[in-house]
């Protein structure tokens, strides 16, 4: 440990930080770069804001013969561009202290929004790959000015020599790194020119690769050849949408449903939206590319588009984003809400010109994503008007849209769960009544507001008296011959809380229905612990708000062969057992989740009747 020196650092003196230069990088591989490759994006995006100063110095300069170079053996990867360059004042303040940008120059200040980096830190992330950081530059502010060398070590030490303007006869900068062995994995010849692809093919200023071997395509292979597809010309709209496409498919691996070109000139974004052919779970949001000024700067980035826009994968080059310290996601900010906004109204205004001039288009995008559109027209009354009648719902007619199934039914019914739906689908169709069902997300939500899009249209909540009144009852004779079997019925029956009737209903072959919602069952399962709690804390909190339990209800179909057999018995156990039996087969026709005590019931109820048959037949 070192003690302070007092002399030279009296009480009070103001003292200058310490900075560990490889706890940083560590700090930085760990915490703000997600992978050492960032090392090639950062020394790219120098390179670009240092073109785009030299442009801002000479506003006439060529766009053609200023570029960005790299070059890269297996020895050593170097990045050289024709940028503004750097004095030996600059590289004092700018390369040696942390932290600090260039892009603060004061002749560029006002023009911070033109570059890439913010943040001064970007030439650190080299430390990834390399112990040493070679720097030869030129400034282009002075005719005649001297080349500059930097170099600058892991351990924190550089130093700074000035050179003859002959050591680099034109403006600009080159940065030299040596790798170390363990960085092959990212300073490889062939992984060098991937990476520069990867991140720079959107670049606005040419660049170039070599990798020394002279191959077949000669020193100098063009990084990034055309521009955007979006900023190229094409002959017929048609050619322009199916580059588009072969473009998302590219990038994103899939064939778009459709490409949805996006254009936002007051940030200066440009783009494409791929609609998925395929549907994906409710919620799941894909990454979007996103570059800045032609630097892609996140492959992952959520925060482009809403939530409801899980339909999509958008690539897109924007101007006026700004990108967190690490220059890997977006900097949540004003700018940013009003392009995710805006983006999204382009999306909403694709679904209207489907929805008017190309219903096939519509038809294939509801089937894929109907689960989002839902979603989207919950909360946004124009879609909701526009799509509602075209959205696909499960229904007593099968899978239809509202529009069809409320032209056949005036009062359209709908059940508030899945499993609700399937109790009584078969016997409300043949009953006649119209049922939706409401158990999936959004659904029942939608289907009420049917009378807003549809006002001769009513909608109703699905309850047990609806369709119990849509049963036929039996004639007085039949109710009192099955009256002892009904009593044998209930008896066996009342550990669940159920009451037992007989009716005639559709289809025949039904048996029985058990009408029970989930309501009812938690009002009884919640009584019942009441019962328990006799007396205690819980048991009066519970009785307090305890009310008359609502029934379930064993409906047998009188219609049905063995129902009017089971009603004729007259031996005891074997009216118990053939209700228990019955309602055990009604709740696994409602395809909800048995209790134990229900399959419990069923398996009991099961065994006796085979051994019955069995006493039966010998």
């Amino acid at each position: 440990m070192t003690l302070p020196d007092t002399a030279a650092n009296p009480a009070g003196a103001d003292r200058t930080f310490q900075v560990d230069l490889r706890g940083l990088v560590d700090l930085l591989s760990h915490h703000l770069y997600s992978s050492p490759r960032v090392y090639l994006r950062e020394l790219m995006q120098n390179a670009v804001d240092a073109l785009t100063a030299r442009y801002a110095l000479e506003p006439a300069a060529p766009t053609g013969p200023f570029g960005i170079r790299l070059y890269a053996d297996g020895s050593v990867v170097r990045v050289e561009d024709d940028g503004v360059g750097l004095t030996e004042a600059d590289v004092h303040t700018f390369l040696a202290t942390i932290g600090r940008s260039s892009k603060r120059a004061e002749r560029i200040a006002e023009q911070r929004g033109d570059f890439i980096g913010q943040f001064g830190i970007g030439l650190l992330s080299c430390f990834l790959v390399a112990d040493e950081i070679h720097v030869l530059s030129r400034s282009a502010r002075t005719p005649d000015a001297p080349a500059v060398e930097w170099r600058g070590r892991g351990d924190g030490s550089y130093t700074v020599r000035t050179l003859p303007s002959s050591a680099r006869p034109r403006p600009g900068t080159t940065v030299t790194l040596t790798p170390r062995a363990d960085a092959g994995e990212w300073t490889r010849p062939a992984q060098v020119h991937a990476l520069a692809r990867h991140f720079g093919s959107l670049l606005r200023h040419p660049v170039t690769f070599d990798d020394g071997t002279g191959g077949p395509d000669g020193p100098g292979v063009p990084v990034n050849p055309e521009p955007a597809p979006w900023a190229r010309t094409y002959p017929t709209p048609g050619a322009r949408s199916r580059a588009l496409a072969a473009y998302g498919e590219e990038v994103f691996g899939f064939t778009p449903l459709d490409t949805i070109e996006l254009d936002l000139p007051a940030v200066g974004l440009k783009g494409i939206a791929c609609v998925l052919p395929e549907a994906v779970p409710a919620g799941r949001r894909h990454g979007h590319r996103v570059h800045v000024k032609g630097m892609l700067l996140s492959e992952q980035a959520e925060e482009i588009l809403p939530d409801w826009a899980f339909f999509v994968r958008c690539v897109v080059d924007a101007e006026s984003l700004r990108p967190t310290a690490s220059r890997e996601s977006l900097y949540e900010d004003d700018t940013l809400a009003a392009v995710r906004d805006a983006l999204a109204e382009r999306l909403r205004a694709w679904i209207a010109r489907a929805a008017a001039s190309d219903p096939d288009l519509l038809h294939r995008f509801l089937q894929a994503h109907h689960l989002a559109v839902k979603s989207l027209a919950v909360h946004d009354d124009e879609i909701l008007r526009m799509l509602l009648p075209w959205l696909p719902f499960e229904t007593t007619d099968g899978h239809c849209t509202l529009d069809e199934f409320a032209r056949t039914h005036r009062t359209v019914l709908v059940t508030s769960s899945v499993e609700e739906f399937r109790q009584v689908a078969a016997i409300a169709s043949a009953a006649g009544l119209g049922v939706v069902n409401g158990g999936y997300t959004y659904d029942r939500e939608l289907v009420h507001r049917l009378p807003e899009i549809r006002p001769e249209a009513t909608v109703a909540d699905l309850d047990p008296a609806t369709l119990t009144a849509h049963l036929d009852p039996v004639d007085r004779e039949t109710e009192l011959a099955a009256a002892a079997y009904l009593a044998q019925a209930r008896d066996a029956l009342a550990v669940f809380d159920c009451d037992v009737a007989l009716r005639t209903f559709h289809p025949a072959s039904a048996p029985a229905l058990l009408v029970d919602s989930r309501e009812a069952r938690h009002e009884r399962t919640r009584s019942q612990l009441a019962r328990e709690q006799e007396g205690g804390l819980w048991g009066d909190i519970l009785g307090a708000l305890r009310h008359e339990a609502p029934r379930a209800q064993l409906i047998l179909n009188q219609l049905n062969p063995l129902v009017r057999t089971a009603v004729t018995i007259d031996e005891p156990e074997l009216a118990r057992t053939s209700a228990e039996a019955l309602y055990g087969q009604a709740a696994m026709l409602s395809r909800r989740p048995l209790r134990p005590a229900e399959s419990s019931l069923i398996n009991r109820s099961f065994l006796d009747l085979l051994a019955h048959a069995l006493r039966k037949d010998s």
